[in-house]
């Protein structure tokens, strides 16, 4: 990744002048230009009259126009714009809304913390500039295309040179998909994250589950296109617990009552409807509708038993069950592992599918289920190329940095500043 480009202009938009003011200050040191709007029709005015505007970061609740309607006209208009969103987390069904519409890049809870509002912002900023290089490298490469075949027509003796020149192209393509399928990844990823922001027995949970749930499938022999799915719908399994209060996202399950529990179990077919709008994740949001399905049909939303649970959601099933016994959201105490175990042993073939839990137990016995690498790189030795093995996550579970991303000076640099920072030494799981 390269430097992002400068000047940058962020347009705040808020009908609290309070909040706008805290933004202002907040963003005075990094020398970006700051715009402020205290309604939705004013922000799309300055939008009109000031070119290339990087950043809006919108409140979600104003009067007239609120932001999920001002965030849609801003992708309709100005799509190259990034789009951030400030909530409260009050209103579930506003900030799916708000999602879907205006395709925003990232949602921040109310009361925000700073640090991460500005790494917020930069990863912003740095996403864009990513898009825009993505398409100038695509533009560039469609027209060397066309001007190579209008070549080919007249000039058979430059066939080796163009070959060579058609080879260099592909390899241009290629970077340019591998770099979308990547984005996606990491987009899916920070989509699952904006649980997990809330902190609490949710923070990392999604990453475990969906790492165990890949050796699940794996081990049951499942395809890579089959395991890839199987990762997606781990990470977006609890999505639609988004608009949970705390006091019901942080209580054990055991320890609810009819009310909460019923509202508890609503949250699978949410996150499903959030899903279903990206065709991409069709296959996915059905494993997450049915991640509470039990083999002996006595699970929600629907009842489904036996081979009728699709195969990626008896996997995340279990996978999902396991992190919460040990970390404390199923019961009021949390299990050893091995109570863990133990439990999950004795529930197969009626709680879990005989198949699953014949390979959990494989993984178990093997030693592989609780691996994890733990050789980390202090932030000190960091060079450019390296890559990330795999995600590299704050302690509350915030993702900074996707698994494939290839360090360059600028983020290292970042890297380092933290750590001279926090007074601490990041250790990052890297590989040349």
């Amino acid at each position: 990744m390269t430097d992002t480009p400068t000047p940058i202009t962020l347009l705040l938009v808020d009908d609290e002048p309070s909040i706008l003011s805290a933004l202002r200050r907040l963003l005075r040191p990094t020398g970006h230009t700051v715009l402020t709007a205290t309604s939705g029709a004013e922000g799309l005015e300055l939008l009109a009259a000031t070119p290339d505007v990087a950043v809006v970061v919108s409140d979600m609740r104003m009067p007239g126009m609120d932001g999920a309607q001002f965030l849609e006209q801003v992708r309709t208009r100005w799509p190259d714009t990034m789009r951030l969103l400030l909530t409260g987390y009050a209103d579930m069904t506003s900030t799916i809304d708000a999602i879907n519409r205006g395709e925003i890049y990232r949602y921040i809870a109310k009361p925000w913390d700073d640090h991460e509002l500005l790494l917020v912002i930069r990863q912003a900023i740095e996403q864009r500039h990513l898009q825009r290089e993505n398409r100038r490298l695509l533009a560039l490469t469609q027209t060397q295309n066309a001007e190579l075949q209008t070549l080919n027509a007249g000039l058979a003796q430059t066939v080796e040179a163009r070959t060579s020149e058609l080879a260099q192209l592909n390899d241009f393509l290629n970077l340019a998909n591998a770099q979308l399928r990547q984005q996606f990844l990491t987009t899916v990823k920070m989509f699952s994250s904006l649980l997990e922001m809330r902190g609490g027995g949710v923070a990392g949970h999604a990453r475990r589950v969906a790492d165990q749930a890949r050796k699940l499938a794996n081990t049951m022999g499942m395809s890579a296109a089959q395991q890839q799915d199987v990762f997606l719908a781990a990470l977006l399994h609890d999505i639609g617990k988004i608009g949970f209060p705390d006091n019901l996202l942080n209580r054990p399950v055991s320890l609810l009552n009819s009310r909460e529990l019923a509202e508890y179990r609503r949250h699978a077919r949410v996150s499903e409807n959030a899903l279903l709008p990206l065709h991409e994740l069709k296959d996915v949001a059905h494993m997450v509708r049915s991640h509470h399905e039990r083999h002996d049909g006595r699970g929600f939303p629907d009842g489904l038993a036996g081979e009728d649970i699709p195969l990626g959601s008896r996997v995340i099933a279990l996978a999902n069950d396991f992190d919460g016994l040990v970390s404390g959201t199923h019961a009021e105490r949390a299990c050893s592992p091995e109570q863990a175990r133990l439990q999950i042993k004795q529930a197969r073939g009626h709680h879990y599918h005989p198949d699953v839990v014949d390979a959990f137990l494989i993984l178990w016995d093997r030693g592989e289920w609780l691996a994890q690498d733990t050789h980390l790189t202090p932030a000190s030795k960091l060079t450019p190329g390296m890559v990330l093995a795999r995600d590299f996550v704050t302690e509350q579970g915030t993702l900074l940095l996707a698994a494939e991303q290839r360090l360059t000076a600028p983020i290292i640099a970042r890297l380092q500043a933290m750590t001279r920072h926090d007074g601490t030494e990041l250790g990052l799981p890297v590989r040349n």
